[in-house]
C-alpha cells in the first residue's frame, strides 16, 4: 500500500506541475506499477489491460464519431443559426451559447464541441459588439454541464461506468453496475438547468470583460510597441543581402513580417528575398533590439502599425494574397505540445509569423521562440490565406475565427445524425453494449462516406487514449493492495459526526478539488474505488457515491487546467487564472449541494 500511495503522490505532483505531458505521466506510472510488481501486485497483463479496456475503446470510437459529426458541419450550422437568432442582444447571445452547447455536448463528446464552437462564439461576440470574455467561459461551462446529460457526453462518464462495472463484478454486495445511456439524465437535466440559471444571472455579472468588444488583436495583445516599419537607406550594409542573411539570426529576436517595395507588398516566404535600397521592412521586435539594428545597419524608422488594419487590409480593399491576423489555440494531441516554436519549425512549415504568445494567462511579446508549448496556449499568427487554410484544416490547431474557405460534407448530415442516433439507441434499449454500438457507428460512418478511412487515425486524440490506458492500472492497484479500502475506511470515519449524505458531500468536494489540479479521468480512477469502499463501510448506497464522484469530475469549473475545454477558451477569452476561481467556485459549490440532494432524492443515500 505504501508503494501504491507513493506512486499516487508522484502521479499527482506530475499531473499538477505538468512537468511532462499528462499521457506521458500516465504511461510512466503504468510502467512503474509493472516494474514494482512484487509490491503493487500489478502483472504485465494487468498493467497493459487499460489498452483493451472497454472504456478506452469506447472513448476512442466516440472521438472518431465526433470527428464524423464535425466533418458534416452540422455543429457550425447550428452555431450560425444561433448567431443569427442572438444578433447584438447580449442576453440572447449568452442564452443561445449555453442552450445550444449543453444539449449538443450530451450526444457529441464535449471537448470537440467546444473546439468547433470557439471560433463561432468569438465571431458572434465581435459582430454583436460583445466582449468574447462574456461568452467563451460560459461556452466551456455549458459543455461540461451538457456532458452530464448522457453516458457518452464525456469520456469521464464512460470511464466511471466501466470502473463501476468492474467493482460490481468483484464485489457483488456493492450493487454497482455499468451506467445505462440515460441512467443519470434526470439528475443531469437538474444540474444543467441550475448551471444555466447561474450563468444567466450571477455568472454574467462575475464574468470580466478582459477583451473590449471593439478592440482589434494588435491592441488586445498590446503589440503597438513591438511593431515597426523601417526603411533601408542607400548606405545600409543590408542592401544585397537576403532577409535571412541580414536579420535571420535567432539571437536578434526579429521577425520580418512584410517587405514593401514601391507599393508592392511581399509576404512569407521572405527568407530568400534580397533587400534593395528604399525597401520598407515591417518588423516585430522590441524597442531595444530595434534601436540596436537601426544603429548598426543604418536603418531609418518609417513608423509602426498601430492597428490590425495595418497588418492586413479591410474587406473592401482585401486582395487574395494579403496576410491575415488570427489567434491559434493549441489543443491536446497537437504536434506542437511539448515543442517550442524553434524546434517545431512552425514558421517554415506554414509560412506564418507568430507575433505574440499567450500561455496560462500571460502574454509574451518577444523572445518566445524557446518557450515550451502547452495545451491551451494561444498564438497570435500572421499568415497568408493559403497558409491559413492549412491551419484551419489541420486538427493540430483551433483557429479562433471562422473562415468561409472551410468545406464540409453537408450532404452527409442525415447519415451522421442517423448513425449517432443508432449509437445512442442500441445501448439504451439493451440491444448492444456501448462499446460495440460505438465501434459499429465508426464502421457505418466510413461505409456511408461521412468519414474517409484515412481520417480514422487522425480523428483520435491519442494522448487521451494513452492517459486512460495508463491510469486504469493505478485503480486496479488501489483495489488489489487494499489501499482503496484503507482510504475508504478513513473517510468513512467521518460518519461518526456526519450523516451519510454529509460523507457523500465530502466525496463530491474532494473530487472537485482534485480535478482542479489533475486530469478528470485520473480523478475518477483514484476516487471511485475509495468512494465505493467508504459507502460499504457505512452501509450506504455505493451507486450514489460513485455518481457523486462522476459528476464532480465532469464539472471542474474552478481552474483553467481542471478541464480541457477551459484551456480552449483561456487564451481567446483573455482570462486570468483568478477569473475561473471567481466565476467557477460559486458554481462548483452550488452544484455540490444540488447534485448531492438530487442523488439523495432520485436514488437515496442509504441502502
Amino acid at each position: 500500500m505504501l508503494v501504491v500511495f507513493a506512486l499516487i503522490l508522484l502521479a499527482l505532483v506530475l499531473f499538477a506541475t505538468e512537468r511532462f505531458p499528462i499521457d506521458v505521466t500516465a504511461i510512466l506510472i503504468m510502467v512503474l506499477l509493472m516494474v514494482l510488481e512484487p509490491w503493487t501486485q500489478i502483472t504485465p497483463r494487468e498493467g497493459i489491460s487499460g489498452f483493451a479496456n472497454p472504456a478506452t475503446i469506447t472513448v476512442l470510437a466516440m472521438l472518431i464519431l465526433s470527428t464524423g459529426i464535425n466533418r458534416t458541419g452540422i455543429v457550425q450550422l447550428i452555431g450560425r443559426k444561433m448567431a443569427a437568432f442572438a444578433g447584438d442582444d447580449r442576453r440572447k447571445q449568452l442564452a443561445a451559447t449555453v442552450t445550444v452547447t449543453g444539449p449538443v455536448s450530451g450526444f457529441v463528446n464535449n471537448t470537440p464541441v467546444v473546439a468547433i464552437l470557439v471560433p463561432v462564439i468569438a465571431d458572434l461576440a465581435h459582430e454583436g459588439n460583445t466582449s468574447p470574455s462574456k461568452l467563451l467561459m460560459p461556452l466551456s461551462f455549458a459543455s461540461m454541464l451538457g456532458g452530464t446529460l448522457t453516458l457518452i457526453g464525456t469520456s469521464t462518464n464512460i470511464l466511471a461506468s466501466d470502473i463501476a462495472a468492474q467493482l460490481g463484478a468483484e464485489s457483488p454486495g456493492l450493487g454497482l453496475h455499468a451506467f445505462g445511456m440515460f441512467e443519470f439524465t434526470k439528475l443531469g437535466v437538474v444540474v444543467f438547468a441550475v448551471g444555466t440559471l447561474y450563468l444567466m444571472t450571477v455568472g454574467v455579472r462575475l464574468l470580466p470583460e478582459r477583451i473590449p468588444a471593439d478592440e482589434d488583436l494588435v491592441e488586445e495583445y498590446a503589440l503597438q510597441e513591438y511593431l515597426a516599419d523601417v526603411v533601408v537607406p542607400a548606405n545600409s550594409p543590408l542592401i544585397g543581402q537576403t532577409v535571412e542573411e541580414a536579420l535571420g539570426d535567432d539571437d536578434l529576436d526579429i521577425d520580418v513580417l512584410q517587405l514593401i517595395r514601391y507599393g508592392e507588398r511581399f509576404d512569407e516566404p521572405l527568407a530568400r528575398k534580397e533587400i534593395h535600397e528604399s525597401d520598407t521592412l515591417r518588423l516585430r521586435t522590441n524597442r531595444e533590439t530595434l534601436g540596436d539594428i537601426m544603429d548598426t545597419e543604418g536603418l531609418r524608422l518609417s513608423g509602426g502599425p498601430r492597428t490590425e488594419d495595418d497588418l492586413h487590409p479591410s474587406e473592401e480593399e482585401e486582395e487574395e494574397d494579403e496576410p491575415v491576423l488570427v489567434e491559434v489555440v493549441i489543443p491536446s494531441g497537437s504536434f506542437l505540445v511539448g515543442e517550442t516554436l524553434a524546434s517545431s519549425s512552425f514558421r517554415q512549415r506554414y509560412d506564418a509569423n507568430v507575433l505574440a504568445f499567450r500561455t496560462r494567462g500571460d502574454v509574451v511579446r518577444d523572445r518566445f521562440e524557446d518557450i515550451r508549448i502547452r495545451v491551451g496556449d494561444t498564438l497570435l499568427v500572421q499568415a497568408p490565406p493559403d497558409s491559413l487554410t492549412r491551419l484551419v484544416d489541420n486538427e493540430d490547431f483551433i483557429v479562433a475565427h471562422e473562415f468561409d474557405e472551410v468545406t464540409y460534407r453537408s450532404e452527409k448530415i442525415p447519415f451522421a445524425v442517423a448513425i449517432i442516433a443508432g449509437v445512442v439507441a442500441l445501448p439504451a434499449l439493451n440491444v448492444l453494449p456501448i462499446v460495440v454500438s460505438a465501434l459499429a457507428g465508426v464502421v457505418a460512418m466510413v461505409f456511408t462516406g461521412v468519414l474517409e478511412p484515412t481520417e480514422l487515425y487522425s480523428s483520435v486524440e491519442w494522448n487521451v487514449i494513452f492517459l486512460l490506458a495508463g491510469v486504469i492500472p493505478l485503480g486496479i492497484a488501489l483495489q488489489q493492495t487494499g489501499a482503496a479500502a484503507l482510504l475508504g475506511d478513513a473517510v468513512a470515519s467521518t460518519a461518526t459526526f456526519l450523516p451519510a449524505i454529509g460523507v457523500l458531500w465530502v466525496f463530491y468536494l474532494a473530487t472537485g478539488l482534485l480535478t482542479s489540479v489533475i486530469s478528470n479521468n485520473a480523478s475518477v480512477v483514484l476516487m471511485i474505488p475509495v468512494a465505493a469502499n467508504a459507502a460499504q463501510s457505512i452501509g450506504a448506497n455505493a451507486f450514489a457515491f460513485v455518481l457523486a464522484v462522476t459528476f464532480a469530475a465532469s464539472t471542474a469549473f474552478m481552474t483553467p487546467v481542471g478541464y480541457q475545454t477551459n484551456l480552449f477558451v483561456y487564451g481567446p477569452g483573455g482570462y486570468t487564472f483568478s477569473d475561473f476561481i471567481r466565476v467557477g467556485a460559486p458554481l462548483q459549490f452550488l452544484l455540490s449541494i444540488v447534485t448531492v440532494l438530487g442523488i439523495a432524492f432520485f436514488w437515496g443515500v442509504r441502502v
